[in-house]
């Protein structure tokens, strides 16, 4: 995995206790386990955005909303150029 930019964010004291508790509990330096808990939550973002996109896929399957399988790959060939 690439190196990112380093980030300097300012914990309150509570904060900064928490964080310690929780990357000791885990075995990690609050760096890591910080970029864990944000790596995490961007992965839940990822998910409940594609959970969004296969429910208004069904919604539409539901409705009618649909094309014939060779018509979909044509569509997406011509778009693509392959």
């Amino acid at each position: 995995m690439a190196r990112g930019r380093d980030v300097t964010v300012s914990l309150g004291e509570d904060l900064q206790r928490f964080v310690a508790e929780e990357a000791g509990r885990h075995g990690l330096a609050s760096e890591a386990y910080i970029e864990r808990v944000l790596r995490e939550r961007l992965r839940r973002a990822k998910l409940e955005a594609l959970d969004e996109a296969l429910g208004r896929g069904l919604e539409d399957a539901e409705a009618g909303r649909v094309i014939p399988l060779d018509e979909a790959f044509e569509r997406l060939r011509r778009e693509l150029e392959i």
